[in-house]
């Protein structure tokens, strides 16, 4: 496979018709902008049997930063669609050979820590209350998303007790506080 076939397969697997195959190839700031458009109407189907191939066909673009900032922005969007953290196990599990490919291995650790975390999120969405153990193995993105999203009051006060910054503690107590005041 070439670039250029890569490049022409997603975009026409995505119905996207209006990019320039050409500008694509030279310019990796275009190319990812595709990417983007691709993964978001990846993202947006029923059917995720096709994620796997099309991750693996990103993946094999030159530019390792290109092609991680697609694979993300599909872990981040599928995420948000699943029903249960089952499902999005099963998914993610499915894609590891493909994210297993990419060259550089920060960006390989870096995807596999963003499903780690999305993995928590989701138990978090079923009802599950970590332990500030499990939530000291979560990024800090992770812990600013919950400090901003959740209405749990034991989230929060878990966040706002265990956060791993002062900004992810005082978000945290500020939101708990909203929330009371709402709820009395």
């Amino acid at each position: 496979m070439t670039l250029r076939s890569d490049v022409t397969e997603l975009l026409a697997g995505a119905g996207i018709l209006d990019v320039d195959v050409d500008d694509a190839i030279a310019d990796e700031h275009v190319r990812s902008s595709a990417y983007r458009r691709v993964v978001s109407v990846t993202a947006s189907s029923h059917s995720r049997d096709r994620d796997r191939a099309i991750v693996a066909t990103i993946l094999r673009d030159p530019v390792d930063i290109v092609s991680k900032t697609a694979v993300v922005a599909l872990v981040d969007t599928v995420a948000t669609k699943v029903t249960s953290p089952a499902e999005f196990r099963q998914w993610s599990a499915e894609l590891l050979p493909e994210i297993d490919q990419l060259k550089a291995e920060g960006y390989r650790e870096f995807i596999r820590r963003r499903i780690h975390d999305w993995l928590f999120y989701l138990s978090i969405e079923g009802g599950h209350v970590p332990t500030p153990d499990e939530l000291a193995k979560v990024t800090d993105w992770m812990q600013r998303v919950l400090a901003e999203e959740s209405t749990s009051p034991k989230i929060l006060a878990l966040l706002a007790e265990s956060g791993k910054g002062k900004k992810i503690r005082n978000i945290a107590k500020n939101r708990a506080r909203s929330h009371r005041l709402r709820t009395n």
